[in-house]
């Protein structure tokens, strides 16, 4: 029987993608839960998996289109016996043959041919090829059996800018306007949506800004201690900045809450996100859980979610939910950085440098702490500035008896 394939939602705020990838071809069989195609939202490149085992029919979008949420894509066979088709395998045929001119067409524009071998790669190095200009025919991988990532990329693109100086083009390449104010480029789908989520972000919801410093001499002493114990077992600031924050909303479930269209809605776990800066701009993927989890656990998912981020390799279900982000900028000497909340949370903790500094002791003699500025942004529609300060000192108290989140 011919079904339809369209554009999914991905994510509570989806609305449009953008079709990056066709991973069949019409008249190739599949299996379920295998790739489709791959579509980018305002998070993500995810690919898309089958229902259901069958055989595609066609491929109507172009690869490049962007496409509202609920638009067709393309067609399969899921091959239902229906009284209109008894021969649905030799139709499925007949038409893989009448729209096999159209589908090379369509990829056309992402990807030469080449001998119709396929290239295989990651959804973010083949995005950063098409804006690089790189055909990834030439591209050595470093991945599994040989799959580019976008790590490879770079040397690649020297490349092909060299070339493109030696070899004579039909026509000229598209290249910023040069005006009196300068140059102007045009901004990618990537920095556009970032800058609507930003601009919506700012808008709409009411923020509030409290900035506190926390003592982390003890928490830096025995992060090395750990360290040296188990060094199989790195442990970083992050870690324990991320656990803090975890405890501290298990302690206080009042803030684990976020503003929807129907209400404040309070949510069932203590899961933090975790703002990792990639080639393609920051994502936050959410780790699951952390105000129930191991210093070691926590380490451990936060490793995990670094890799997928940079990787490109991220799904909506890996960056939704969660009532916090934590982003943490301490490597690039800052003393304190106000964030923007994330669309769909309530609060981001920034974090800056790690700074000595002189304070006075009990006997008023000048004592080199170690001091972490933090600023926690948060949005007043659901918390007010004592409950959200009372977090805030959870978390500051957490950094300044480390031992409590090693246990």
């Amino acid at each position: 029987m011919r079904r339809e394939l369209v554009v999914p939602k991905l994510g509570l705020t989806m609305t449009e993608g953008t079709l990056l990838e066709w991973l069949v071809k019409p008249g190739e069989r599949f299996k379920a839960e295998q790739g489709l195609f791959v579509i980018e939202s305002e998070k993500a490149a995810v690919e898309v998996p089958a229902e259901a085992d069958g055989v595609l029919l066609e491929a109507s979008a172009a690869v490049g289109a962007t496409l509202a949420l609920g638009s067709p894509v393309g067609y399969w066979d899921d091959g239902a016996a229906n009284e209109a088709a008894t021969a649905a395998p030799m139709a499925a045929a007949r038409e893989s043959e009448a729209t096999a001119p159209a589908f090379a067409a369509l990829v056309a524009t992402s990807a030469p041919a080449h001998s119709g071998i396929r290239q295989f790669a990651t959804p973010l190095a083949r995005r950063l090829a098409r804006e690089q200009g790189v055909d990834l025919h030439g591209v050595q991988g470093s991945g599994p059996r040989g799959r580019i990532r976008a790590r490879d990329l770079p040397s690649a693109a020297t490349s092909a800018a060299t070339m493109a100086v030696a070899t004579p083009v039909s026509a000229p390449a598209a290249s910023p306007a040069s005006t009196a104010a300068g140059t102007l480029r045009p901004a990618t789908p990537t920095e556009q949506t970032i800058a609507r989520r930003l601009v919506a972000s700012k808008q709409e919801i009411p923020h509030f800004y409290l900035s506190v410093e926390a003592d982390v001499s003890a928490l830096m002493t025995l992060r090395v201690q750990l360290n040296e114990a188990n060094p199989q077992q790195r442990f970083t600031l992050n870690h324990f900045i991320v656990a803090a924050v975890g405890r501290a909303i298990a302690q206080m479930p009042e803030v684990n809450c976020v503003w929807t269209a129907e209400g404040i809605l309070s949510l069932p776990t203590a899961d933090v996100g975790m703002a990792v800066h990639t080639g393609r701009g920051l994502t936050a993927p959410v780790l699951r859980d952390v105000g129930n989890k191991r210093l070691s656990e926590i380490a451990r998912d936060a490793a995990a979610a670094g890799v997928k981020a940079q990787a490109g390799r991220l799904s909506m279900a890996d960056m939704s939910g969660g009532a916090i982000t934590v982003s943490n900028a301490g490597m690039h000497d800052v003393t304190y950085m106000a964030s923007i909340i994330n669309p769909g949370q309530s609060m981001i903790l920034g974090i800056g440098s790690v700074r000595g500094v002189f304070r006075p002791d009990a006997d008023d003699r000048p004592v080199l702490r170690r001091e972490l500025g933090m600023v926690l942004s948060a949005d007043h529609r659901v918390l007010d500035g004592v409950t959200a300060l009372k977090f805030l000192k959870c978390i500051v108290q957490a950094l300044e008896r480390p031992l409590s989140l090693v246990a």
